[in-house]
């Protein structure tokens, strides 16, 4: 079944489910335990049916990213052998040397000599450029996060940036009057670098195996343990240590809305946080939310009798929620007294800075009695919201 098939049965799955719920509601809204128990699985269907979508998805662009030409071919005049040589950790030598590097106990000494310029300050090896570049986008393909923020490179210290912390006026002025002094005022981040790291061991005998890709293991790898944890400090982090979060109570995004209970969320809450948002930041607004939150929402109707949450039935587009993208994380918190559910806002206000050069360093001795070998994997970032007005989150009432 194709994508397009899949995401028309998804609507139609969609519309027979609020079909029923608008059928079998009771005078007070609610339906009954047994009604309840077939929506529930009529839901499932719907979720399942979005995570085969994405699947999919995931799948087909893979297989474009496969296909396509090793060599491109030649479409302007020769350069009459000018081409610009790549230099440095980009160079094919260096790629080479790097990878005999990770596979070798005992590197012949030309292989050190190649990797010199890539010795990284705690005796690891940065990786080529090459590489480092699938490893970005093996990231933002893990990460939601990465796709919604701004990235921006630093190779050493702290990133200084300027904001405008209150902005000037003008004012009438009388005939011959004078003019009023009003100035911009101007407030400054510091995005800095915090390590963040992890250890992958492989067996002596895939190691010395020709055939296993000890290259796309190693990236798959570094992926999934880096870009969870970069997600969940991308929301939850306190800053010390680690990012700071676009939920922290210092620094994070401001509180839209609260909502009246602890478990549940309403409608005019949704639209509330919606306009509580300024217009500007509206344009290019996301709704970031936890799966099981989305299930609350699915339920949910407008003044106007319209469900709230629609069902995208494009190939590569979210589905919406009052009109604009839903994306959901395992990071947001679920439905719970004082917990900050729901995130509406631009996050390219929400910067992450990448510390040029990801590092590798193998291990030999350490595992060896266990016939393994260990590779270190590590990164320096940091992530900041820089305009705190840019988003806004919905907040629980609390408890008692």
């Amino acid at each position: 079944m194709t994508i397009l098939e899949l995401r028309e049965k998804r609507a139609k799955a969609w519309e027979a489910t609020k079909a029923f719920l608008d059928s079998h509601r009771t005078d007070k809204g609610t339906l009954s335990a047994e009604d309840d128990a077939t929506y529930s699985r009529m839901e499932q269907e719907i979720t399942d049916l979005g995570k085969e979508i994405a699947r999919l998805e995931r799948q087909e662009a893979l297989d474009a990213e496969l296909n396509r030409p090793v060599n491109k071919p030649l479409t302007g005049k020769p350069m009459n052998g000018k081409e610009t040589a790549k230099t440095g950790r980009a160079t094919d030598e260096y790629l080479q040397n790097f990878w005999n590097m990770m596979r070798s106990k005992t590197p012949m000494p030309t292989v050190m000599n190649a990797l010199q310029i890539g010795t990284d300050s705690e005796g690891g090896y940065l990786v080529p450029d090459e590489y480092e570049r699938t490893l970005v986008e093996a990231l933002e393909e893990e990460n939601i996060f990465r796709q919604l923020a701004k990235i921006i490179q630093t190779s050493s210290g702290d990133r200084k940036i300027p904001v405008v912390a209150t902005k000037g006026t003008a004012s009438w002025i009388d005939e011959e009057g004078a003019y009023l002094e009003s100035d911009d005022s101007f407030g400054q981040v510091s995005i800095g670098a915090y390590k963040l790291g992890t250890m992958i061991k492989v067996s002596e005998e895939l190691l010395n195996d020709s055939v296993f890709d000890l290259e796309s293991y190693i990236s798959r790898e570094f992926a999934r343990r880096i870009g969870a944890k970069e997600e969940e400090s991308f929301f939850t982090g306190d800053g010390t240590g680690k990012p700071l979060g676009v939920l922290a109570e210092t620094g994070g995004a401001e509180v839209g809305v609260t909502a009246a209970s602890a478990t549940a969320i309403t409608a005019d809450e949704l639209i509330d946080l919606f306009y509580s948002l300024k217009a500007p930041y509206r344009r290019n607004a996301v709704w970031v939310l936890n799966d099981s939150t989305i299930k609350a929402i699915r339920k949910l109707k407008d003044n106007q009798g319209q469900y709230l949450w629609q069902p995208s039935l494009t190939a590569g587009a979210p589905d919406l929620l009052l009109g604009k993208p839903v994306r959901t994380s395992a990071y947001m918190p679920a439905i719970a007294a004082d917990a900050k559910t729901i995130a509406f806002g631009d996050f390219s206000y929400y910067w992450i800075a990448d510390r040029q050069g990801r590092s590798f360093k193998r291990l030999n001795e350490l595992y060896a009695a266990t016939g393994q070998v260990g590779f270190l994997a590590s990164q320096r970032v940091d992530g900041k919201l820089i305009l705190p007005e840019a988003i806004k989150v919905l907040a629980q009432k609390s408890a008692g």
